[in-house]
């Protein structure tokens, strides 16, 4: 018996000394990163499903005060997510229309114009500072030629069709799942609410109110930088008359929701465009632009229309977009910003509400339409 009590002691000891509570706490951490990990594996697999689920609820999000003003002039559930998504389908086509035919019109000059520039850069590359081999310019040439005529080319494109097909099929996903979510959004939340009560239901309430305030903020005041880049610089482009100005200007907007590398991506293809078309010259005076615009963006208009919304500081937003683009590829740069901030923000109201983040989510949930009652 003395044995038993002694060995219970020794054990009791080691459990709750120093390195024994240090031993507990890495295995409770061990446990939670391997169940983490599960999850999110698990998540990549179904990616089809998850990511039109994410922006589905990204985009609820941003228009649900449209929706919400709707059924606040009298209109019904229904009624109003019907205007709400055909309003949308209609500027959206529009803009695809305008990049076709602009695009459609000005492919036979670009290409034209292309031959030229290259010819041009050639030049420029042989004769110039860096005296290149004009075999090793060709050679370049010939080898690109070669990979477009190649059956790995070809296995790439069967690839892209592949990709295409997906991306049909995760749009339609987007769109019925984003007209469930604006319609019922509010009933489809409180339908996981039901088995919680006391503090997890005030959690989860807190939880709920704070998700879409943070990523509508988010989405409209990128939507707006966007906006001003795409503006600005394809305004800078028409002057220039350099090709597919329209086009370019879209791809602006598009890219600007990658923070960080998404201005830079943009930059560098309207140059290399001007480059083909238009020249040295033009291509330099195209990336002064893009800079002009992009400071101008990030120290006057970013912090006036993000300043409702939560910032992460730019390493968090490296981390989590280099983390985004291996799971998700350009979905999961582009999603996983939003979602980071979403998740800080769940962290500060956790335990209890912070007043910077959910006054407005608040302010909301009292003006939020009352249901329909029935006939």
């Amino acid at each position: 018996m003395r044995a038993d009590d002694d060995l219970h002691l020794s054990l009791q000891t080691l459990l709750t000394d120093r390195l024994g509570r240090w031993a507990i706490r890495c295995t409770q951490i061990i446990v939670v990163v391997v169940l983490a990990a599960g999850a999110v594996y698990a998540l990549v697999q179904v990616k089809l499903v998850v990511i039109p689920v994410l922006v589905a609820l990204i985009l609820a999000s941003a228009l649900a005060p449209l929706v919400g003003w709707l059924r606040r002039r009298g209109l019904r559930a229904i009624l109003a997510t019907w205007i709400t998504l055909l309003a949308g389908a209609l500027i959206l086509g529009g803009i695809v229309t305008l990049i076709v035919f602009a695009v459609r019109n000005q492919w036979g000059a670009l290409a034209v114009a292309a031959t030229e520039g290259l010819d041009e850069l050639q030049g420029l590359l042989v004769e110039g500072p860096l005296a290149l081999d004009s075999e090793q310019f060709n050679a370049v040439r010939d080898a690109i030629v070669g990979f477009v005529t190649s059956a790995q080319f070809g296995t790439g494109a069967l690839a892209g069709v592949s990709a295409v097909v997906e991306l049909v099929t995760g749009t339609l996903l987007v769109l019925v799942i984003l007209f469930f979510f604006l319609k019922d959004g509010g009933q489809i939340w409180n339908f996981f609410l039901r088995f919680l009560h006391g503090e997890r239901l005030e959690r989860a309430h807190r939880i709920g109110d704070v998700t879409p305030e943070v990523l509508g903020q988010y989405v409209r005041g990128t939507a707006v930088i966007a906006l001003f880049d795409a503006i600005l610089i394809g305004i800078g482009l028409a002057i220039l008359q350099v090709p597919l100005a329209l086009p370019l200007a879209v791809i602006v907007f598009l890219t600007a929701f990658i923070p960080l590398i998404g201005a830079t991506i943009a930059g560098i293809l309207a140059a290399l465009v001007a480059l083909v078309a238009n020249g040295p010259l033009v291509a330099l005076i195209v990336v002064a632009i893009v800079i002009v615009v992009n400071q101008l963006e990030g120290d006057l208009l970013n912090p006036v229309v993000m300043a409702g919304a939560l910032r992460l500081h730019p390493l968090v937003i490296l981390v989590a977009l280099t983390v985004g683009t291996i799971l998700g590829g350009i979905a999961g740069a582009v999603l996983s910003v939003p979602l980071v901030a979403v998740g800080w923000a769940m962290i500060k109201v956790w335990d209890r509400p912070d007043q910077s983040i959910t006054q407005r989510a608040k302010f909301s949930l009292r003006h939020r339409p009352k249901p329909a009652k029935p006939a």
